[in-house]
């Protein structure tokens, strides 16, 4: 066998933690942590949020995030523990013989400075090309990554690239100095299912054809399964499970693995609408103030009274465009929108405060949703002051009662968002929007960055209180799996027009159209060998056309 590039024994990494109104204090957060990495070989590591997964794999860099530290252990790369080495070899590490990949490239690519610029930056700083070998040799990454124009495509500035195409960029920067290991944390989390499906394709293609080591980082066994060879599953930094991808994904040992594995298991059935619609959008037409071309195209659909409409569509399909024009937050230019049989001003400050509490939102980041400064019961009651005039007892006496539908308890009421997991802050994000007492929420992708068991929850928590509140979803998401676990109805969207609607077991039925069809053949299936089959057959198809 293979002599390890990776060696990881005992690895302990520790945190201080400073609580509100308390004395900071250490905690350890990873847990004697063992694992091998071979040559060619790859290492996926899985778990919730905050298992630790990315943590060990920024220690394989000798790194520790935001005061992170590693306390005991030790991590072996090319025959060398390199926690006991000194910053000079710490330094040709980096960038070097260990490469990292982030969940957000839009975030990490300096928006000043050409692709190009930034590719073969840590190559010629690390004396391993010279300028022009390194554009060389970015260049024909750029065409194992199949990115278009890859001759050229240095020359674009960051905001002049898609999602999927800046993230196959980052990969092409990581590979470019020929690493020997290449850490990949949420390579595609951030991105719709048909982009994800290439940039997977791409990176499992550079990995097989340049032969590196990697580290695969992420919360998503579907995906995870396409790519890794070995997969060790987490849980609270500490190792659960570590074995093949067969056997992890088919025959799980662990209890913990197997909720991983069975996850959106939500069986929701198919509501047939009831009376009159809540929303009735008729031939909606939108644009940007200041442009002059339309972003939403003769939209028109209807949610009906405790029941789910879903969204569905990639990046820039027109989706959070659409809640937008609901919310009056970008008055259409054309069409009109009818609420509980009434028609609403197509601007927000020409509303009625009641309809302002009638229509609430869940956003996507609960982290920057909630002011951190207020207390959990502040932001819950804040719509129930405001929209009843309910203070003191009363007020209170609600905050309690939501809490308890969102499963959470008073014992929350005094916390900081600095003090709730990920869950816990999007459970009080669906308190704060029920707290006002509405007949529509516009859900705005509320899942798309938790882990899958804290997302099965909150879909399970939002599907009992819609029986108990008699409220309407508008499920705006590019998770396929999530529509078909939650949706009454789905419309498709596509480049701002309504590309099929209509009753879930209709939508999701042949025959498709073409968009239709590559969506739903792109959601990732819990398989080996789903990644291979799915490119084969649009191979094929693509030579037969």
């Amino acid at each position: 066998m293979t002599e390890s590039l990776v060696r990881v024994r005992n690895l302990k990494i520790g945190a201080t933690v400073y609580p509100p109104g308390g004395k900071p204090h250490d905690v350890e957060i990873v847990h004697g942590v063992d694992f091998d990495v071979r040559q060619g070989q790859v290492l996926g590591l899985i778990g919730e949020s905050g298992a630790g997964k990315s943590t060990i794999g920024l220690a394989t860099l000798a790194y520790g995030r935001g005061g992170v530290k590693i306390i005991d252990g030790e991590v072996w790369v090319n025959g060398r523990n390199i926690l006991s080495t000194d910053l000079s070899d710490i330094r040709k590490l980096r960038g070097g013989e260990v490469t990292y990949v982030s969940q957000s490239a839009a975030a990490s690519f300096n928006p000043a400075k050409q692709i190009m610029e930034q590719v073969i930056e840590t190559s010629v700083q690390h004396g391993i090309y010279s300028k022009s070998q390194a554009e060389s040799r970015a260049i024909d990454l750029f065409h194992q990554l199949s990115l278009p124009s890859p001759d050229t495509i240095g020359k674009r500035y960051p905001h002049q690239v898609s999602g999927g195409q800046l993230q196959r960029c980052m990969t092409a920067l990581a590979l470019c100095p020929e690493p020997n290991l290449v850490v990949f944390d949420e390579p595609t989390t951030a991105l719709d299912v048909t982009t994800q499906i290439d940039v997977l394709a791409a990176i499992k293609r550079a990995i097989n054809e340049i032969g590196v080591a990697a580290l695969y980082i992420t919360h998503d066994l579907a995906v995870v399964a396409q790519v890794a060879d070995d997969i060790m599953v987490l849980k609270m930094g500490e190792m659960i499970e570590h074995g093949t991808t067969d056997q992890i994904i088919n025959s799980p040992k662990e209890e913990y693995t197997r909720a991983l594995v069975s996850v959106r298991s939500i069986d929701h059935p198919e509501k047939h609408p009831k009376g009159s619609p809540v929303l009735t959008c008729s031939n909606i037409t939108a644009r940007y103030r200041g442009t002059t071309f339309d972003v939403l195209h003769n939209v028109s659909l209807e949610i009906y009274p405790s029941q789910t409409l879903a969204v569905v569509g990639e990046s820039g399909s027109g989706k959070s465009t659409l809640a937008r024009t609901i919310t009056g937050l970008l008055p259409p230019r054309d069409g009109k929108i009818m609420f509980d049989q009434r028609e609403l001003s197509p601007d927000l400050p020409s509303r009625t405060l009641e309809d302002l509490r009638e229509i609430q939102m869940i956003y996507q980041m609960a982290d920057v949703a909630m002011n951190p400064r207020q207390t959990v019961g502040t932001i819950i009651g804040r719509p129930i002051e405001f929209y009843f005039q309910l203070r003191g007892k009363e007020k209170r006496q609600r905050v309690i009662e939501l809490l308890d539908e969102i499963e959470m308890g008073k014992e929350f009421i005094g916390r900081y968002p600095a003090e709730l997991s990920g869950g816990q802050k999007q459970r009080v994000c669906i308190a704060r929007a029920l707290a006002a007492k509405p007949k529509l929420i516009i859900c705005d992708e509320v899942t798309s960055a938790l882990d899958p068991l804290v997302a099965d929850g909150i879909l399970k928590l939002l599907l009992n209180l819609q029986s108990l509140e008699n409220v309407a979803y508008l499920f705006i998401t590019h998770d396929l799996a999530t529509v078909k676990a939650i949706a009454d109805s789905i419309v498709v969207m596509f480049e701002g027009k309504v590309q099929r609607y209509g009753r879930k077991s209709k939508v999701l039925s042949p025959p498709f159209d073409d968009y239709t069809d590559l969506l739903l053949s792109s959601v990732p299936e819990m398989r080996l060998g789903w990644l291979e089959n799915v490119l084969a057959t649009r191979k094929m198809e693509s030579a037969g056309n």
